[in-house]
């Protein structure tokens, strides 16, 4: 009797850390394979999902933020190539992108399938993203759903950014690393706008498919800038909003495990669902500003008075002074409303 109860907090461990996990991913497991098949007989299609969210990795549930990988490009190309020439490809895509090399395998294997190829975006499809969306006849965003640039980055640092400071400054004042860093950018721009055109050619115009990829790879906009659908059609892609709810509802197949939200609401059903509660309490100070309570200096420098940002820096450079005094203190930020 003492050795069960002995062995009693280890069986209660091995159950909780192993045995109700297991459970658990095979029961989603037959959902999501339910739900796949339903959808399929009704759109007479293959489904395939790429859904990055993050994921929980070893004992300890370090998280892991997702990106589209070679790993996937090895499974999507395989559920490519055994899907009959003749059957539809409706590819559900949640990322926040990726390497260039998977991305470009997926988005061309998408363009060489036979049968109609359809991309839904239920939320955002960014970067890598992006690309494998222009390799389909028809992109599909849900309501407030968004594309992405697709402009490459090199080390962290946009590749449009380090061609410009080569062009504007002087051999003798730009150190040679950085020469190397620009004309290895200025390849990798060049290759995504080539890249884009072969994706969205036969389905826009080859002058609007030079648009589209000058748009998207040569640095216009920041790499997370959101496009939405009215914006995505202006700039020449062929999108609809005409997004059908069973593809919208498959994203609650793959829940974010790992992240407290603070979402909650009450469904059309009447009934309440809890995605994340919101902590109770009086609400935190933002990272990187000081309490309002005190008049604390400004990390990095204080912001004179009515400058138009006091925790990411003002607009205009203009507003930057040799001599500034402090930032406002609590009563003045407090009192402006009634000032007013």
């Amino acid at each position: 009797m003492d050795d069960l109860f002995g062995s009693l907090p280890f069986l209660l461990l091995l159950v909780f850390f192993f045995i109700i996990p297991a459970i658990t991913r095979r029961q989603r497991g037959a959902e999501v394979e339910r739900r796949f098949s339903k959808i399929q007989r009704k759109r007479k299609s293959r489904v395939i999902a790429i859904v990055h969210r993050q994921e929980p990795m070893g004992l300890l549930g370090i998280p892991v933020l997702r990106y589209i990988d070679l790993n996937d490009a090895e499974d999507v190309l395989e559920a490519i190539r055994t899907t009959p020439k003749s059957t539809p490809i409706d590819l559900v895509l949640h990322t926040p992108g990726g390497l260039v090399l998977p991305a470009l395998q997926i988005a061309r294997a998408i363009k060489a399938h036979p049968a109609r190829t359809t991309v839904f975006v239920p939320h955002y499809a960014m970067s890598g993203g992006t690309l494998i969306a222009l390799a389909a006849d028809e992109i599909i965003l849900n309501r407030h759903a968004v594309l992405g640039p697709i402009d490459p980055q090199i080390g962290g640092v946009p590749a449009a950014s380090l061609v410009r400071l080569r062009q504007e400054k002087s051999a003798d004042a730009t150190d040679d690393y950085t020469y190397v860093l620009a004309d290895v950018g200025q390849m990798a721009i060049d290759q995504l706008k080539r890249a884009a055109r072969e994706l969205l050619s036969g389905t826009i115009s080859d002058n609007a498919a030079m648009a589209v990829a000058d748009q998207l790879a040569t640095g216009k906009w920041t790499h997370d800038y959101p496009i939405e659908a009215g914006e995505a059609r202006e700039i020449g892609l062929n999108v609809s909003t005409d997004f059908p709810d069973d593809i919208s509802e498959l994203m609650a197949l793959f829940p974010d495990r790992l992240s407290r939200s603070n979402v909650k609401f009450i469904s059309s059903d009447g009934l309440f669902s809890l995605f994340r509660a919101k902590p109770k309490g009086p609400r935190p100070e933002m990272r990187g500003t000081p309490p309002l309570t005190e008049r604390t200096p400004f990390t990095g420098y204080e912001p004179h008075a009515g400058a138009r940002s006091f925790s990411y820096g003002p607009w205009n450079p203009k507003d930057i002074r040799d001599q500034t005094p402090p930032g406002p203190s609590a009563e003045d930020v407090l009192e402006r409303p009634r000032r007013r």
